[in-house]
Formats: structure tokens, C-alpha cells, sequence
């Protein structure tokens, strides 16, 4: 896999570089210290990934990014930055890796790992997705916060969402994760995917099962893969029974 550095940091970029040496079939072909230089190297080297800061002088990583995006075939791009608060507009680029400086080893291993599973097709389908592609409909994949930094969720793994005081969590087989989001925002993006049983919840149709009773009076979703769902509100109850009987 050839990879391009982008950072305007020498330091930065030396530190990238002696670790993706370290990292089995990857090659560093060339260096940029902003988006001017790295435009004239993708052009001489022709990489398939971009490691890209996103504070730069001049173009930003983010407006680099999607420059790139209308190449034929388009580089990955995992960003590297010393900012969380990019994330969402990063992976809003269909970058397929975030991460924070200084990088850690074992982290971007794991991001050059995933990349090495996909093709050279793959990638470039990847990322050649344009903001077109995201207004057309929801998103496939949430930006979620976990223990390895920002990562990407896909939607079709979330069996609900809820609430708790300020936080959201995307809930799945293997865990929940944070998300930036208030739960109004994803039940209007996600309306066709997720119903509302509760004020702080909203469960994902596709794993919907059935309804089982708590005690004398109460009630919680039942889905599949999911040990236990959340309560049902008796105002949504109703709702949530003619769902049901129309999937079944």
C-alpha cells in the first residue's frame, strides 16, 4: 500500500513515517508539507492513501480531502490531527480513519489493518462518495466516540438508541458507544429505520421481535441479538403493537 504524508509539522511526519515502516506491505512514497505540495505529489506518485493533517496553512485537510475525491481513482484518507472537534466534518469526507496526534502505534496499525482487507476497488469506492451521496439519504455510518478515539458505526449494527441526561449511546451486539448527537436529530434522519418506544429511545425495525410484559404493568422491546431491550412508554405502546401487526 503506498501512502502520501501530508503535515506541515517535519516532526509530524517523521513520527508517521517510522511507524508505518515498522507496519508489514506498506510504502511511503512521498511528502507534502501543505495541500499545494500534496496535489503536486499525488500527481508524480500516485499513492493510494493519504496520512493527512487537517490544520494546515493554506487548504485545509478537509478541503484537500474532498478536492481529492473527484480524482479518478480517488486515495483513501485517514486524518491525522491533533483536534477531535473534525471528526464529524472528517468522516462527512468519507475518510476511513481518524486519528489523534501524538499517533499511537498500536492505533494506526489498526486503521492500516482495515485498509489492507479492501481492495483496490474498494477503496476507491470509498473515497469517491461525495456529499451528494450523504444528502440523498441517511447515513450508513455514525461517528461514535469509543476507548480507541473517534471511529465509525455502522447504522445497520445499532439495535437502539437512547438517552441518558445529555448523552446518547448507539446500542449493539458487542457494546454502546457515544454519539454528538441529540436523539430528535436521529429520529428524523433515521425515521424509515427507527421507531420511537420511549421518550429516551428508539429502536431499530429491523431487529424489532416483539413486546414483553415486566412485572404487572410495564413493557420492553424485545430484539434479536439483544439480551434485554428498553422500557416501552404507555404512550407509545399503541404505536408500537400496530407496528408490529404490520410487519408480521
Amino acid at each position: 500500500m503506498r501512502v502520501l504524508l501530508v503535515d506541515d509539522e517535519p516532526l509530524a511526519r517523521q513520527r508517521a513515517a517510522r511507524l508505518l515502516a515498522e507496519l508489514d506491505d506498506i510504502v511511503v512514497v512521498g511528502e507534502a508539507a501543505n495541500a499545494e505540495q500534496a496535489l503536486s505529489e499525488f500527481e508524480r506518485c500516485s499513492p493510494d492513501v493519504l496520512l493527512l493533517d487537517i490544520s494546515m496553512p493554506g487548504m485545509s485537510g478537509i478541503e484537500l480531502a474532498k478536492r481529492l475525491g473527484e480524482y479518478e481513482p480517488a486515495p483513501a484518507v485517514v486524518f491525522c490531527t491533533a483536534y477531535d472537534e473534525y471528526a464529524v466534518a472528517a468522516f462527512e469526507t468519507h475518510a476511513l480513519g481518524y486519528l489523534l496526534k501524538p499517533i499511537q502505534r498500536d492505533k494506526l496499525a489498526a486503521v492500516f489493518s482495515r485498509l489492507s482487507r479492501l481492495n483496490q476497488a474498494q477503496l476507491s469506492a470509498l473515497a469517491t462518495m461525495t456529499a451528494d451521496d450523504h444528502d440523498r439519504g441517511p447515513r450508513q455510518q455514525l461517528c461514535v466516540n469509543s476507548a480507541q478515539g473517534m471511529s465509525l458505526l455502522p447504522v445497520s449494527a445499532v439495535r437502539y438508541f437512547y438517552a441518558d441526561n445529555k448523552y446518547v449511546s448507539a446500542v449493539h451486539p458487542e457494546g454502546e458507544l457515544l454519539l454528538d448527537e441529540s436523539l430528535k436529530e436521529l429520529e428524523d434522519e433515521f425515521s424509515e429505520q427507527f421507531v420511537r418506544v420511549h421518550r429516551n429511545a428508539l429502536v431499530s425495525l429491523t431487529y424489532l421481535q416483539g413486546i414483553e410484559r415486566v412485572g404487572v404493568a410495564a413493557y420492553r422491546v424485545r430484539l434479536h441479538g439483544m439480551a434485554e431491550g428498553p422500557q416501552i412508554s404507555r404512550r407509545h405502546l399503541p404505536a408500537l403493537r400496530a407496528r408490529l401487526n404490520k410487519k408480521s
